[in-house]
């Protein structure tokens, strides 16, 4: 098996396999080198780069001086290099942001996804495949032959050099899918997978950053740390992430508007940060006014046959005492 191969497609309504590969080409890598790189990082975005040891990996966010977020990511390190991984497409707006202050300091930010493949584990026997292929692993992030390997949950993301792959994907056991039932898995994780379409749109808070361990509220200053931390102390904060899924007879995409069924009617609301579709079957991310019911109902605007419903967040939204 190569990387050229067929990938296959899965629909909403299929049952998840228990083992499934899939294909995360829609994700991109940014490495982070230099004697500063860490610590010029660490000034620039929300979580706490400095205190990041080599088994861990962070949600984070990196934002522009108002606070509003540039790019959402998972950061991590290969030895002495540091990585930040986001779409692909926020990517390319993102690292030229950061450059612009790089230039102060001995750090080299580059884009490098096309070096690198990204695959996605998941399904009931994912744990027991990577065991079976690594060795036992319950570590958030352990090193393999030519790349990393990051537990999320009962999830994982292999991050291996190209040439390297070569072996694991001639040793594959199932078949590898597109990057659609990752997109679905995150998004039921409730994740903020930021597009390049909504940057600079959204306070970390707003995409719930905050409750995936993406804002450290105790490290130094970074890009638009005012706002973020006015935001935890001071409240303001109207918004919230919230998963949705439902029917829609028409294309779904990012710039898709959101209607909120009222007793008179509807009113337009929120805005799509991630969907996947199958059909008429939809999942997605939103970002809604934090005071959205759960009960409530929602549709897409011109597709009056839609219906769309709040799914539970698997995590809390509640601020810790």
């Amino acid at each position: 098996m190569t990387t050229s191969v067929s990938q296959l497609d899965w629909n909403l309504n299929d049952p998840l396999p228990s083992l499934i590969f899939s294909d995360l080409t829609h994700l991109g890598l940014m490495s982070i080198t230099g004697e500063q790189g860490r610590s010029f990082i660490h000034g620039q975005v929300t979580t706490d780069i400095t205190s990041l040891e080599k088994e861990q990996w962070r949600w984070g966010a990196h934002c522009d001086p108002k606070g509003k977020m540039w790019a959402s990511f998972r950061t991590f390190a290969i030895e002495d290099t540091l990585f930040m991984m986001m779409p692909s497409d926020t990517l390319e707006i993102d690292l030229p942001q950061l450059a612009k202050y790089a230039v102060f300091s001995k750090a080299e930010l580059t884009n490098v996804s096309d070096d690198w493949l990204i695959l996605g584990v998941a399904g009931e026997q994912a744990q027991e495949w990577v065991n079976s292929y690594f060795g036992e692993i319950d570590k958030a992030v352990t090193e393999i032959p030519g790349g990393t390997l990051l537990k999320d949950g009962s999830r994982f993301i292999i991050v291996i050099e190209k040439t390297p792959s070569q072996a694991l994907l001639g040793s594959l056991n199932a078949p590898i899918y597109g990057n659609k039932v990752w997109q679905a898995l995150e998004i039921q994780s409730g994740y903020p997978n930021l597009a390049a379409a909504h940057q600079g749109q959204f306070v970390p808070q707003m995409c719930n950053l905050q409750a995936i361990g993406g804002i450290s509220f105790e490290k130094g200053c970074y890009m638009g740390q005012e706002t973020v931390a006015r935001m935890k102390y001071r409240g303001g904060n109207k918004r919230a992430l919230y998963i949705l899924s439902g029917n829609a007879s028409d294309t779904v995409a990012l710039e898709s508007k959101l209607e909120l069924a009222l007793e008179d009617g509807f009113k337009t609301t929120g805005t799509i940060i991630e969907v996947v579709q199958s059909g008429e079957q939809v999942l997605l991310t939103a970002v809604l006014p934090n005071d959205t019911e759960n009960s409530a109902k929602l549709r897409l605007a011109g597709d009056e046959s839609s219906s769309l419903t709040i799914q539970p967040l698997p995590y809390s939204l509640e601020e810790e005492a």
